[in-house]
């Protein structure tokens, strides 16, 4: 028994080392100014990922080509960075006001452009955890199309298989086929990839759109044609990162301008001198929280518990997120789309001006309080701290500091949860920071209890801020939950924004060292179970309860 826990631990202890590895790497990297992902410089970066097998890259280690994983990075870097040699990260340098068309990836806000056939520029806004987010990313796609290579490639490069030159016909010469022929190449790409025909055919399916049906032969075409100009014509795809990039990284340039932006329209509407409630989350549950019932008196009629939400949830509702929009912008909503770079929108919600008559809410404890409610969406790793920090400094205006009168922060998230399901809740006591000795403990005004009854589960205990959910495995995972350190889920930001809260309330003393803090998370996925990764989809409908059920006791704490 001793002995089977001492593997498991030093399995974890790898886990450990090469994630440290992994980011020493990335930053002497970036330090650096540019690399080879699959030349002498990269080395060390692919071989900690290969060692760490992180749960969401599958079987990145294996022959076989990794399916899921491939569709999750996919979808989270730009169309057609598989045809690019040269990647350069930049900072916010002025292309959107070029002849270059912006390529927003479908799972993570930010601007790519193609520069030329060669050449894919990523703007970096959002700090260091998005450049690793992408280099990790990168890595696994170079790993993958290394794989392609090699199992197509007959006599050093001479020649292919025949099943390769049948892809390469179709996709160069970007013939019309017939669903007969799909089926064909379908099942040579399950030779090529070393999948079966169903794998292979249900991943078709999830690239496939109306605009690119053929979008998955094209990517495993490309992907691995660079791999063999890399290995038989030594064109090394690059990674290079712009001057102005590392100059301004770690300099909070993107979230001051943020919070002035916040600041001011606060002053212009005379509300930054009136308490303040700040939440963290997404852009449409405090919103339909408040709003929903006076704008759709009709429907809340008719529907019971959360069902209105679930309406509105629904990608066919979009003339009833019109009306509630527009209500709510008659009744005390300003809505601040963002112009900064951090891809973090605001609302700002004056709760004087909110009809309580017609709300799911009694105004109680806010009845002289005339509060207003900031509500940020989802900050991305580091970019917590950035955000956040700049959020609760005082702002400079007219010869005059004024300090924000902050009542309280309230963090809304998704996360990784380590006992449950997907859309179940997590209400954390710490957040215990990967990779460093920083332990945030604190007293959340939320409890297990308040969450209960709303037909998901909670848990309590601590949450892990991990340098990148895109890096963990199920050795490490299962470490930090059986060991005392009570660990119930992993997620991105806790820490950082913990950090910003304390510092802010009681070492800078800019805001009340009485601040109430409350976190909450819902569940969108479990590592420790196969299958049950973010690589294995998204939560639809699932979500619409734990959201609006953290939502709704946020809400009712404020009132």
């Amino acid at each position: 028994m001793l002995e089977t826990k001492n593997i498991e631990r030093t399995r974890a202890q790898e886990s450990t080392n090469a994630i440290e590895k992994l980011y020493i790497s990335m930053r002497h990297l970036f330090s650096r100014g540019f690399y080879k992902p699959m030349g002498v410089s990269g080395e060390t970066l692919r071989k900690s990922l290969l060692q760490l097998r992180p749960e969401i890259y599958g079987s990145i280690a294996e022959d076989r080509i990794e399916l899921n994983g491939l569709v999750y990075v996919i979808e989270r870097l730009p169309e057609g960075i598989e045809e690019c040699q040269f990647i350069n990260l930049t900072a916010d340098e002025g292309y959107k006001n070029s002849h270059f068309e912006a390529i927003i990836p479908p799972k993570r806000r930010r601007n790519c452009y193609r520069i030329d056939k060669d050449q894919m520029n990523i703007e970096i806004t959002r700090g260091r955890s998005e450049i690793y987010d992408i280099l990790t990313h990168l890595t696994f796609l170079f790993i993958e199309s290394h794989k392609i290579q090699a199992r197509v490639s007959l006599n050093e490069g001479e020649d292919f298989i025949r099943e390769w030159k049948h892809l390469e016909d179709i996709v160069l010469n970007k013939k019309p086929i017939s669903d007969k022929e799909k089926e064909v190449l379908i099942v040579h790409l399950g030779n090529i990839l070393g999948r079966t025909y169903s794998e292979v055919s249900r991943i078709y399916k999830t690239f496939s759109s109306e605009k690119n049906p053929h979008k998955f032969f094209n990517l495993i075409y490309w992907l691995g044609k660079l791999a063999i100009k890399e290995v038989y014509e030594d064109k090394k795809r690059t990674i290079t990162f712009s001057s102005v990039l590392i100059e301004e990284i770690g300099h909070h340039i993107y979230g001051e301008i943020w919070a002035n932006e916040i600041k001011s329209t606060l002053k212009k509407h005379d509300l930054i001198k009136r308490p303040i409630h700040i939440i963290s989350a997404n852009m449409h549950s405090v919103l339909n929280s408040i709003y929903a019932k006076g704008a759709l008196p009709e429907e809340a009629k008719n529907l019971k518990g959360f069902e209105l939400y679930q309406l509105l949830s629904n990608v066919d509702s979009k003339r009833l997120q019109k009306r509630v929009k527009n209500y709510a912008s008659d009744n005390g909503l300003i809505y601040i789309e963002d112009t900064s770079g951090t891809n973090i929108n605001v609302q700002i919600i004056d709760t004087d001006k909110i009809n309580f008559d017609v709300s799911s809410f009694k105004k109680e404890h806010s009845i002289k309080e005339h509060a207003v409610i900031i509500v940020m969406d989802y900050a991305f790793g580091e970019q917590a701290y950035e955000t956040m920090d700049e959020l609760l400094k005082p702002y400079n205006a007219d010869d005059e500091k004024i300090f924000l009168d902050v009542k309280s922060v309230s963090i809304m998230g998704k996360a990784g949860i380590l006992e449950g399901g997907k859309g179940d809740i997590m209400i954390p006591d710490a957040h215990i920071f990967e990779g460093t000795a920083d332990n945030y403990p604190f007293k959340n005004e939320l409890s297990k209890e308040d969450l209960e009854g709303f037909g998901v589960k909670a848990f309590d205990g601590s949450m892990v801020s991990v340098l990148g959910t895109s890096l963990q495995n199920k050795d490490l995972l299962k470490f930090f939950h059986d060991s005392t350190w009570n660990v119930i889920g992993l997620e991105m930001e806790g820490a950082h924004y913990q950090k910003a809260i304390q510092s802010a309330s009681r070492i800078r003393g800019n805001i009340s060292e009485n601040v109430k803090v409350r976190y909450a998370y819902y569940a969108s996925d479990n590592p420790l179970e196969t299958g049950a990764t973010l690589a294995s989809g998204g939560l639809g409908m699932t979500g619409v309860t734990p959201t609006y059920a953290i939502t709704q006791r946020i809400l009712e704490q404020i009132f």
